[in-house]
């Protein structure tokens, strides 16, 4: 049984749709991961999210282009919680939520705390962006 078909097997098999390179790491070794994951791509079994950030994919009815599975704004939370990062919904998000504006948020925001966060996930013009609560410094 070669590589890819042993991904191909695992990727039917998980219920997950967003998988970190970390995650392949037991089927082969750096050189054949490169390799099988740009087949994968390919073939339209996989979408790139970001760096070592993948998805599942399916194909757009309309272009016959692969695509993820799901929106980026329900992968995106999921990508970051697998790279240790803890996210909430941003400000704006938060505040039509509560019913104390009527204004839609532009884009996709995630709240990240305190934290910087580098990765820039998103798929084609869908880019997600990121948003840090500032701590008030005492006067």
């Amino acid at each position: 049984m070669t590589v890819a078909t042993r991904l191909k097997r695992f990727l039917e098999e998980s219920s997950e749709d967003v998988f970190v390179r970390s995650e392949f790491a037991k089927f082969w070794s750096s050189t054949q991961a490169s390799r099988v994951l740009r087949s994968l791509i390919a073939d339209g079994v996989l979408v790139r999210l970001g760096l070592r950030v993948y998805a599942k994919a399916k194909r757009s009815i309309l272009s016959g282009a692969a695509i993820p599975v799901r929106p980026v704004e329900i992968l995106a939370p999921i990508a970051l919680k697998k790279l240790g990062v803890e996210v909430a919904p941003s400000q704006a998000t938060q505040n039509y939520n509560n019913g104390s504006t009527t204004q839609l948020p532009a884009g996709i925001v995630l709240n990240t705390g305190q934290r910087r966060v580098s990765p820039r996930l998103g798929f084609g013009n869908r880019v997600v962006s990121y948003e840090t609560l500032r701590r008030v410094r005492p006067r």
